[in-house]
């Protein structure tokens, strides 16, 4: 189903199929939106899309897609079971045809993702170790089939308000994350062999975010 969207739409939506997860958890699902460009990232997935999310979490973001776009279906994969648990929760009443959400081990990703026409990987790079953020991102790359997109959205490095983002990190996940600024962020992209088309800045709230999206 298509709609506008918009972020209140998005937190109505969201606090109508939250159900179970934990408080900390619900809170991720239900307001991330205020302060992550879902918005603008939504807008990117086009008809009929098999869509891709690493590191997806309790699956927020691929409800939204499947509630906000017209997405074919969609594939979430997550380190955490109790996190998949939750998103399959939230899909509870979709088609199982529709969503598949798996475990990974954080380097080596399922070869369901080659079929993907659009991968997103949000918010997920700066909690890669950076002595592996290369060969992560070289494995996402060798898996896309030609003419599939990577959407990278995480936080830049390069404005100072990155410390707004430890902070929330720390708070969070109990750890400090690896920010990149968005060149060298597109810099491990090209390196990989993609063609980087759009990069976008956008800072909310405290949050400096940057968008890049590579085409195989």
């Amino acid at each position: 189903m298509e709609n506008t969207i918009t972020n209140p739409a998005i937190i109505s939506f969201l606090k109508e199929k939250y159900q179970s997860t934990g408080f900390i958890d619900g809170l991720k699902i239900r307001y991330r939106s205020l302060i992550c460009p879902f918005v603008e990232l939504l807008a990117e997935v086009k008809p009929g899309e098999k869509v891709g999310d690493i590191g997806c979490g309790s699956g927020q973001f691929l409800l939204l897609v499947s509630r906000f776009t017209k997405a074919g279906k969609v594939f979430g994969i997550e380190i955490e079971p109790r996190l998949i648990a939750n998103a399959r929760n939230l899909f509870s009443t979709y088609p199982e045809e529709k969503y598949v959400f798996d475990t990974y081990d954080g380097m080596h990703f399922p070869q369901a993702l080659s079929e993907m026409d659009v991968i997103f990987l949000i918010d997920v790079l700066h909690h890669v170790p950076k002595a592996l953020q290369e060969a992560f991102i070289k494995n996402i790359a060798g898996l896309l089939k030609p003419g599939a997109r990577l959407i990278l959205k995480d936080i830049n490095a390069a404005s100072p308000l990155v410390y707004a983002n430890k902070l929330h990190d720390l708070v969070f996940a109990g750890e400090i994350g690896n920010e990149l600024s968005m060149n060298n962020a597109k810099a491990l992209l090209v390196q990989s062999g993609l063609n980087v088309v759009l990069e976008q800045k956008r800072t909310m709230y405290v949050y400096p975010h940057y968008t890049l999206i590579a085409v195989k």
